[in-house]
């Protein structure tokens, strides 16, 4: 049999330069490859490939693949996951089971014990396989059981004042149901759940980039049960039903710990619920992984390491300003310095950051929060929003008197931010001394890899669009989306930020002290190479990460 290594020189997929490194025939050939794979000198998917040549076996693409659910179904989601195996069609009486080592004898054996049928190997890559593990034995079946279920036995499930105590067991309906909910939400990468009780059902719903999805419609009579459930979860008081509340929780998936925002808002029909996923993850991200252009990234990279000045980034709600607010912030904290956060409430929890909950009923609010860290000897101050004349103020004193100040404010775009805050009552003359950058963004979504397809627009159409054609040199390759299994046929899979970083310069400073309007700062802002948030998109069209209609959905 030939080794995966000879496999790869015969089809021309090992570069030169790594063949003395690998010796064909040596029994520890599959570990040499696969750290060529992890090192990115070949790919998973050619190591799939040269691996199923290895074997003899066909080789599927499982995203693409029309996968049979009764044979889906002959395994469990435990042995699956187990074993890297899905069964994906019948032929002929045997059973066509997709593996990532088909030479695993012991996971072919014990599929065969539990389908009692002939098993016929064939390979896949590994992501793939797994991302097709979760989709096939997703928990929609389950969930649509538990509803039929919780509907029958709705006598039990209302046995309790509210629906639900709080010593129920982990294998009651109630409970099983609102687990997976959340571990389904969080597996589909969604940011938020929202569980909106209507006149006849429950309705859940997942904002998946960006956009929200119907997901399970519940009977109405578990509605009492989920949300009194949800309330205990979060330590919210269940007997209050008529006033808006907030809480938090936490849970283990994949193990990993996620945190959730749960705020509840009464409705005619009932509570509503909204959790917002908060994935620590983000926290840890690189600047980098921001997808700044080059140009942005230099300027905003000049303002945040200055040892004192005020950045703000701007945005609507759910443009992504807390994790580019925490990516900075991991950029900048070390050891050497104080860094005090003063948030509402706090997102994303922190090592080695000291972090501040605001409490309006106590009388910790932003303004009195902020007063007092000022006197705990903060070298880095985040704010969490800039909502007040009072919090404003504090915090240009702060940034002026030798602290580094990072804070959001809802304005459309990053010119708008200084007017913004002189229509507070802060003194022009001090906006421009102390606000050093302002970055205006917007998330769109990215196109999914596996579906793109190259679109061709008329240059009449792209100058209309102000697209910034060049004549002198060949098109740009753009694409549009098409949809697949991967997408679930939206064509779009993730998200991308798109931004407008202004530096303030002596020019913009004298704007702001002369009280100019925004169109004003806006263009003097462009004479010195701001880029806009449209410019910066087409930029990310142009790279093949979005669509244009994706962009003109997001940027005015």
């Amino acid at each position: 049999m030939a080794t995966l290594t000879e496999i790869l020189i015969l089809h021309g997929l090992l570069p030169i330069e790594h063949l003395d490194k690998l010796m064909a025939g040596d029994p520890a050939d599959e570990a040499a490859v696969r750290a060529l794979v992890d090192s990115g000198v070949i790919t998973e998917i050619q190591f799939a490939k040269a691996k199923a040549d290895q074997a003899g076996l066909p080789f599927v693409e499982l995203m693409e693949y029309p996968v049979d659910r009764l044979a889906v179904s002959l395994v469990t989601a435990a042995m699956s996951k187990r074993h890297l195996v899905l069964p994906i069609t019948i032929e002929a009486g045997r059973l066509v089971v997709a593996m990532v080592d088909p030479g695993n004898v012991f996971a072919i054996d014990d599929v065969r014990e539990a389908a009692h049928m002939r098993i016929i190997p064939v390979v896949a890559e590994r992501n793939d396989l797994l991302a097709a593990i979760a989709r096939y034995h997703r928990a929609d079946d389950e969930l649509s059981n538990l509803t039929t279920t919780m509907e029958e036995e709705q006598a039990p499930v209302e046995s309790t004042a509210f629906g639900v105590s709080d010593s129920q067991d982990d294998d009651a309906p109630i409970v099983r149901f609102v687990n997976l909910l959340v571990s389904q939400a969080i597996q589909d990468k969604a940011s938020d759940i929202h569980i909106e009780p209507g006149e006849h059902s429950l309705r859940v719903r997942y904002r998946i980039d960006g956009v929200l999805h119907e997901m399970q419609q519940a009977p109405k009579s578990i509605q009492n049960g989920v949300i009194s459930r949800l309330k205990i979860m979060s330590d919210i008081d269940i007997a209050e039903r008529r006033k808006p509340k907030d809480g938090r929780m936490s849970v283990s998936h994949a193990g990993r710990q996620i945190d959730l925002r749960v705020a509840t808002l009464p409705t005619v029909w009932g509570e509503k619920i909204v959790m917002r996923i908060l994935d620590n993850s983000s926290t840890t991200m690189s600047l980098h992984d921001l997808n700044l252009l080059d140009h942005n990234y230099a300027a905003y990279q000049k303002s945040y390491t200055k040892p004192y000045g005020m950045i703000l980034v701007t945005g609507p709600t759910g443009s992504g300003k807390s994790t580019t607010l925490y990516t900075t912030l991991h950029s900048v904290a070390r050891p050497e310095i104080n860094v005090i956060t003063v948030e509402d409430p706090v997102e994303y929890r922190m090592k080695d950051i000291n972090q501040v909950q605001v409490n309006v009923k106590a009388g910790l609010t932003f303004a009195s929060a902020l007063r007092s860290i000022l006197r705990s000897d903060p070298d880095v101050v985040l704010l969490g929003e800039i909502r007040d004349h009072e919090t404003a103020q504090i915090a240009i004193e702060a940034s002026l008197t030798g602290h580094l100040v990072l804070s959001t404010l809802h304005t459309n775009d990053a010119p708008s931010a200084i007017t913004r805050l002189t229509e507070m009552g802060i003194e022009p003359f001090l906006v421009g001394s102390a606000l050093d950058c302002v970055v205006a963004q917007r998330l769109a979504r990215r196109l999914c890899d596996r579906c793109k397809q190259p679109v061709e627009h008329t240059p009449e159409h792209l100058a209309a669009l102000h697209f910034g054609v060049d004549p002198t040199r060949p098109p740009p390759v753009l694409y549009q989306p098409i949809g697949c299994q991967n997408c679930s046929k939206t064509g779009y899979r993730g998200r991308i930020a798109v931004h407008e970083v202004m530096t303030v310069s002596e020019t913009i400073e004298r704007l702001a002290v002369d009280r100019a309007s925004s169109a004003d700062i806006g263009r003097a802002a462009r004479a010195e190479g701001m880029i806009t948030l449209r410019e910066d998109g087409w930029e990310k069209v142009r790279m093949g990460l979005t669509s244009i209609e994706e962009i003109l959905r997001v940027v005015a």
